[in-house]
């Protein structure tokens, strides 16, 4: 069995029952305890799942999104306020499918600006507003995170370009590596790195370490970002490092 199939096996595995013992995995494969941790290593280096003695797991799920949508508003709100400030009227902006990304959208309104969005809670504050373009992406809808997602959305982006694109993620690594929890957005969110001139990550404190098993991105595809967290956050060296610019707000938590 070639490696790629021993992945995608193991990784169903743990999707279908969230942890799974060497022993067991390699049963399943018929192959030997030592060719299944390298497996693991491979695929936790990829950061689809996490080594754990004698086996591996794969996190749970994130909260819904009207769920996250209501946690630390505050701020949420003061990060949507500076990255609007980022944005020059007659530009185009790509919107994930996370909910500070959705705060900043709420303060586009009146704006000159085209918007391309998979974010089903984007597109029903801004469909009204006529003075933004709006551009819809197609796709499988996911109703827990109100996105639309799939190889569909991943086609679309292929086709458009952006000045900016302002992304969420699950978690920011000691390394800032770019975490998520679903394995099945991690697409998407790639190729609207790809399609855009500019990436900014909008994520509040909560989010160092945050959690996450699978990489969106390094901190070298990133231009800014935007974040309530305190400057001894372990991932803040690699960011300036990488050349990326931080903009801290208040408020900070205790």
């Amino acid at each position: 069995m070639l490696a790629e199939q021993r992945h995608q096996l193991i990784l169903q595995a743990l999707r279908s029952g969230g942890t799974a013992t060497v022993t067991d995995l390699a049963g399943r494969l018929e192959a030997s305890a030592a060719t299944v941790r390298r497996d693991l290593l491979k695929l936790e280096e990829d950061g689809l799942l996490t080594r754990v003695h004698g086996g591996a797991v794969i996190e749970e799920d994130p909260a819904p999104f009207t769920e996250a949508a209501e946690a630390q508003l505050d701020a949420k709100d003061a990060i949507a306020a500076k990255a609007v400030t980022m944005i020059e009227d007659g530009q185009s902006v790509i919107l994930d499918s996370g909910s500070t990304v959705y705060r900043l959208a709420r303060r586009l309104h009146g704006r000159r600006i085209t918007v391309i969005t998979n974010n089903l809670a984007v597109y029903e504050e801004l469909v009204p507003d006529e003075n933004v373009e709006l551009m819809l992406l197609g796709g499988m809808v996911i109703r827990d995170s109100r996105m639309l997602d799939g190889f569909m959305a991943e086609d679309n982006l292929r086709q458009v370009h952006a000045d900016w694109f302002f992304m969420g993620a699950c978690g920011v690594r000691a390394g800032a590596q770019v975490m998520d929890t679903t394995v099945a957005e991690v697409p998407a969110r790639r190729a609207m790195i790809a399609a855009s001139d500019k990436v900014a990550l909008l994520v509040d404190d909560t989010k160092f370490p945050g959690t996450g098993m699978v990489k969106i991105c390094d901190p070298e595809d990133l231009d800014v970002v935007v974040t309530n967290a305190r400057s001894s956050t372990a991932a803040w060296t690699a960011l300036e490092e990488a050349g990326v610019i931080v903009m801290r707000v208040s408020p900070v938590r205790a």
